[in-house]
């Protein structure tokens, strides 16, 4: 796009909603973020310090601009938290988009949530973002556009709504986004560090012996039980649970059903099973979560953990076919790359956000993971931009 225009970036996060639109000749011209982590990671890579809290900045404060971006907070909306939504005080933020918009009038609009936001309260949730939305003078496509980067062929799932608005006035006709008709292949490995060099410490993300231990005991496990390998969570309580086989009937539906699944599977591989259980008893960290496990790699995958994407959950291991990584999400639970053995680096995880290797990250880690699952997606955005604002007369 060569027409110059300026944007804001609110609820900015690490920017990348800056970075996809600076590359399309784009201006920002303010930025807002409650976190002062984000606050000084944005400063240091744009030179543009944000603004704090927006509930208490005066919209009057805020340039002009023909964009206005948000990935607004998700929480109140997410399958994470307790999707209270318009009642939650987060989920309020929305009306300070509004308002900032009721002063403004932008001629685009670029808003961006979690997946949920659709089906949020029976639809109440974005029935009200519609109607102010409407209210305001945009028009937008009827559905909200749910999108993931794996269909760009970036190799991360990670389903977000995306709502692209044009002002009434600008907009010479209904706007039509189009996504990919195909969906290109994906594989982990197009975003892992060639080599050490631009991380010197890479060894800090290799597993540790006692995680080594847990990952070989399910490896062992999958290798030694009778095909097909289990779609359902196995949880090894239920193995030891063979002989008490404690009443299901107080139990929900799909508790009861995962714990008949589990013992009809330890009754198919009872000696195999048992010798196992003998060598997971040895491992003092063999408890808990790391005693459970979430294949979903196909009941017909190779079986090999090594060979595939892990993940320590609250819920067990999670074992992902190699081709793109799950959703990265605030809370730490960093991919594992079966093959190499560790967890992603900051870095490569930037990558699965399509940050440039020039964008400088947190230096504390934990931070740096929480950001980039907080972030929305660079090329996602650039994607959906260029086809919003090629429409600017």
């Amino acid at each position: 796009m060569e027409k110059k225009f300026k944007f804001i970036d609110l609820f900015c996060g690490l920017g990348g909603f800056h970075v996809a639109l600076s590359r399309l000749g784009g201006t920002c011209v303010f930025a807002s973020d409650i976190d002062p982590n984000c606050r000084q990671v944005y400063k240091d890579n744009f030179g543009l310090e944000p603004h704090g809290d927006i509930t208490k900045v005066n919209e009057k404060d805020i340039p002009a601009h023909d964009v206005l971006c948000a990935g607004f907070p998700c929480q109140a909306f997410s399958k994470a938290g307790k999707r209270e939504g318009m009642t939650d005080p987060r989920g309020t933020l929305f009306f300070d988009i509004i308002r900032i918009v009721q002063l403004h009038k932008p001629a685009y609009l670029m808003l961006e949530n979690v997946r949920n936001l659709v089906g949020h309260d029976e639809g109440n949730t974005w029935r009200v973002v519609k109607e102010h939305l409407h209210a305001l003078g945009y028009v937008f496509p009827d559905e909200p556009i749910i999108f993931s980067p794996h269909l760009l062929g970036i190799p991360q799932f990670r389903e977000r709504v995306f709502i692209l608005c044009q002002r009434k006035d600008v907009a010479r006709r209904n706007l039509q986004i189009k996504t990919p008709l195909t969906k290109p292949e994906c594989h982990a490995e197009q975003i892992l560090l060639e080599s050490d060099s631009k991380t010197p410490d890479i060894s800090r993300y290799t597993l540790s012996g006692k995680e080594l231990e847990v990952l070989d005991l399910w490896n062992e496990f999958i290798q030694g039980i009778k095909a097909p390998l289990p779609t359902f969570p196995v949880w090894t309580e239920e193995f030891a649970a063979g002989k008490r086989r404690v009443s299901l009937d107080n139990l929900p539906a799909w508790k009861r059903n995962i714990i008949l699944h589990n013992r009809a599977l330890y009754e198919k591989n009872k000696v195999f099973i048992d010798a196992w259980l003998k060598k997971c008893a040895k491992c003092d960290v063999f408890t808990g979560s790391k005693a459970k496990l979430e294949w979903q790699s196909g009941e017909n995958a190779k079986p090999d953990m090594w060979e595939n994407i892990l993940q320590f959950r609250p819920s067990g291991v999670r074992v992902k076919r190699p081709t793109y990584f799950p959703a990265l999400v605030a809370i730490t639970q960093t991919s594992i790359v079966g093959k190499l053995r560790r967890r992603l680096t900051p870095r490569e995880t930037a990558r699965l956000q399509s940050f440039p290797d020039t964008y400088k990250l947190h230096p504390n880690d934990r931070i740096a993971y929480r950001q980039l699952g907080n972030s929305v997606n660079v090329e996602v955005v650039r994607f959906f931009a260029q086809q919003l604002l090629k429409r600017v007369a």
